[in-house]
């Protein structure tokens, strides 16, 4: 699938069902995918698809930190390796976009998504104050290092919070990045050498399933006569592979007639055998491999469930009691430190993200691949019969010490210890929360919360946050760096099917 076509606002009927008067929402987790872009490789040049597309006006112009203006033009080979400028199908220099890059088009659909988050956390909900003074009292913004991640996560927060809801002095806001070889917030194959090894297996297993099936000979005399002569044929591992003739397909699809393929491309029933195949490839091992789900996706959801544990260990007072200031009203020393409470997270991450987040929890009951401008919400609940605790115990705060540094950061007490590990009192923590996902705005059933006692009485898709983390520990990595270098002779495939969401 390309370009997400957002269903319309929920009614008052559907917010009364997602929302019950019985539960108060506490904390938000976005994961987003970044908007449209370009294809991350050129592709079928043969077909006159130009490599470089006129669709990024955006990033035309810069300022740089010394204030200095300039603008940015792409240079590439010519005839015997010349320099020369790069240049759009229709000759342009200007406006272009490089490999990979958010696209115009990217950057309004993503801004998009932060309307929507407004409509609903803001203005339906209550749940986010109208105005903010400093982002980083109540938000936690972080996103990949690829720039169109970052990109993406900003155009929403612009959406979420457009520049007249913000105070005049609101200072720049605190986005988290990591160094690559500790990039959790995508299936980090680049730097785990074990999980780069699963997902090796998986892909070759899915080339043996599929390259001989009726689907890609389909797909062969669809489009065989567009590959290259070395690579005529159509496979999961062709020269491009499968998923990447699904990747550009995805992006011209998502632009302008100007950087259009032919049309047997398009074609529904050659889109679907590709997503379907690619998802196979690249998905099917979160739902059969412990291993797979732990190095691919556990670091993550652990550090999901690290927050919402920390949060309902803290017990926070509702917003209306607390949290929402009028703009440009003072807060309150006890929401000015890093002890403050964190309601909202927005991070921009890539469709492996969310794939792998949902097939991870047995939750990915679909063929199609994530459009772009997907996103997760991830949202912790207390029961309305659980009161609030009246102040924040300072222990508890998972916010970043070094975002406060004059402050050593302490985990809550629980933090990600297993849950057979748990203390009485800590199991109790947990009662009277639960959790819930919406994937593109629609609610998310987890197999493991089906059981009774495991969700909310009447609502399977509420799960309680003690059997959630239960699932989540169950591939949580307790060292992640230390397990991706382990296990490098042992089988890609475990000798009997693990399934995900238990």
């Amino acid at each position: 699938m390309t370009t997400l076509i957002p269903r319309p606002p929920y009614s008052d009927a559907e917010l009364a069902s997602l929302y019950p008067p019985s539960l108060h929402l506490q904390q938000v987790q976005i994961l987003l995918r970044h908007g449209e872009r370009t294809p991350v490789s050129a592709r079928f040049a043969n077909t006159g698809l130009a490599a470089y597309w006129p669709y990024c006006s955006a990033v035309s112009r810069f300022r740089s930190a010394v204030l200095l203006q300039w603008r940015r033009r792409l240079e590439s080979f010519g005839p015997n390796d010349a320099a020369v400028p790069a240049t759009g199908p229709d000759g342009s220099l200007d406006n272009l976009c490089d490999l990979g890059m958010l696209t115009d088009r990217g950057r309004e659909t993503t801004h998009a998504l932060g309307v929507r988050l407004r409509r609903l956390y803001v203005d339906h909900l209550g749940f986010l104050p109208a105005s903010i003074k400093d982002a980083s009292s109540f938000m936690y913004l972080r996103a990949t290092p690829i720039p169109r991640a970052l990109e993406s996560m900003q155009q929403a927060f612009l959406g979420l919070y457009p520049p007249h809801t913000r105070d005049p002095d609101f200072p720049p806001l605190t986005v988290v990045s990591r160094y690559s070889p500790e990039e959790t917030l995508f299936p980090n194959d680049m730097h785990c050498r074990r999980f780069a090894q699963l997902s090796r297996a998986f892909a070759q297993r899915a080339a043996e399933r599929w390259n001989d099936s009726d689907e890609m000979r389909l797909l062969t005399a669809r489009l065989g006569r567009f590959m290259p002569d070395d690579s005529p044929q159509v496979a999961v591992d062709s020269k491009p592979r499968l998923s990447g003739i699904m990747d550009t397909v995805n992006s011209t699809l998502a632009h302008g007639p100007a950087t259009r393929l032919p049309r047997d491309f398009y074609d529904p029933k050659v889109r679907q055998i590709m997503e379907k195949v690619s998802v196979d490839e690249w998905f099917a091992g979160y739902g059969e491999s412990r291993e797979y789900r732990a190095l691919g996706i556990g670091a993550l959801l652990g550090d999901v469930v690290a927050r919402m544990v920390a949060s309902a260990e803290r017990n926070v007072p509702p917003p209306d009691t607390e949290f929402v200031h009028p703009l440009g009203q003072q807060r309150s020393s006890s929401t000015e430190n890093d002890d403050a409470t964190i309601r909202f997270g927005l991070s921009g991450c890539h469709d492996t993200t969310l794939a792998g987040v949902l097939a991870s929890l047995g939750a990915y009951n679909t063929e199609s691949w994530p459009p772009f401008t997907s996103h997760i919400a991830i949202e912790l609940f207390r029961s309305s019969d659980k009161p609030p605790a009246s102040s924040t115990p300072p222990s508890s705060s998972w916010w970043p010490s070094f975002l406060s540094p004059n402050k050593q950061y302490q985990p809550s007490s629980i933090y990600r210890k297993p849950t057979p590990q748990l203390t009485p009192a800590e199991r109790e923590s947990l009662e009277g929360y639960y959790v819930r996902l919406r994937y593109n705005d629609e609610p998310v059933t987890i197999p493991g919360c089906k059981p009774q006692g495991k969700h909310l009485p009447g609502q399977e898709s509420f799960c309680t946050l003690a059997a959630f983390k239960s699932i989540v520990d169950k591939f949580t990595p307790r060292d992640w760096q230390a397990e991706c270098r382990a296990n490098i002779k042992k089988a890609a495939f475990p000798e009997v099917k693990e399934p995900a969401g238990y």
